[in-house]
């Protein structure tokens, strides 16, 4: 009796620990470490990672799954070549105390990117929706 007693504890604490991935990220101490999680994040085909330092809404949640799709397209080598890609930091522009612009490209695609990231309620996250 006592065994299933700690068998069930011990299951009841698997059951909450991977019910809440997110608990496992870190939040960002201020915009530029959010931008950069957040495209790493996408990078390496990590999107519950993205959408943690991600502002959640639906229009972000429906843009973070059309690039995870066209992430899981590509072939092996592709997805290999986009994890291994670095984020190259052209500028970064705070016009206020709570939104930081990042301005970046990554070392497999040279084409200028803009991330917008918004502070709310203390937390630096990407709104998705204003970054092209």
């Amino acid at each position: 009796m006592k065994m299933s007693t700690v068998l069930i504890g011990v299951l009841y604490m698997l059951i909450l620990a991977c019910g809440n991935p997110d608990k496992n990220f870190t939040p960002a101490e201020n915009g530029l470490d959010a931008g950069r999680e957040f495209i790493d994040a996408c990078l390496k085909g990590d999107f519950s990672k993205a959408s943690f330092y991600m502002v959640e809404d639906e229009k972000n949640k429906q843009l973070l799954l059309t690039v995870e799709a066209a992430y899981r397209e590509r072939d092996k080598e592709g997805r290999q070549e986009l994890r291994l890609a670095s984020i190259n930091i052209k500028e970064v522009v705070e016009p206020n105390d709570s939104t930081v612009l990042l301005y970046y490209s990554n070392s497999l695609d040279t084409s200028a990117k803009k991330a917008v990231i918004i502070k709310r309620n203390n937390i630096w996250q990407v709104d998705f929706k204003q970054t092209n």
